[in-house]
């Protein structure tokens, strides 16, 4: 699916059996916001979104974080020791993160714990540090 959109229901929103859904609804095959649906001004959003996602990842410090956290949970204390960064500097990292919508938290007693926002960003940043290696080790290309 390199090239092309999430087929329907890929996240989880599925039409009920029977359901109806009005004309121009979104998700109505034809409608402008609708998967597969050519429409410019969708593009371009998509595209402003992309580019601001990978603007954030563009950080070494925030592309080690969310490398960690593509490994699974963890707190401040773990994240600054993954990423050899000042703790301020890591926390200031996470908040810009969580601003976008790029990581979660959730409270355990004190601590606060990170996650990623969802499996897209995790297989990004390992296709990023996949070129990476390539790059540096003089790999061939591939599909």
């Amino acid at each position: 699916m390199s090239a092309g959109r999430h087929p329907a229901g890929a996240h989880g929103a599925q039409i009920a059996p029977g359901a109806q859904v009005a004309p121009g609804a979104p998700g109505t095959p034809g409608t402008p916001g609708t998967p597969g649906t050519p429409d410019a001004p969708e593009r371009g959003d998509r595209l402003e979104a992309a580019a601001s996602v990978l603007a954030l990842l563009a950080d070494r410090t925030r592309l080690a974080l969310m490398e960690r956290l593509g490994r699974g949970e963890a707190d401040v204390t773990t994240l600054t020791e993954a990423c050899g960064a000042a703790r301020p500097s890591v926390s200031q990292h996470l908040a810009k993160l969580r601003l976008a919508g790029l990581v979660t938290t959730r409270k355990d007693g004190r601590r606060v714990v990170y996650a990623l926002g969802h499996g897209h960003l995790r297989r990004l940043v390992d296709e990023a540090l996949n070129v990476a290696d390539h790059q540096l080790g003089s790999l061939p290309p591939h599909d």
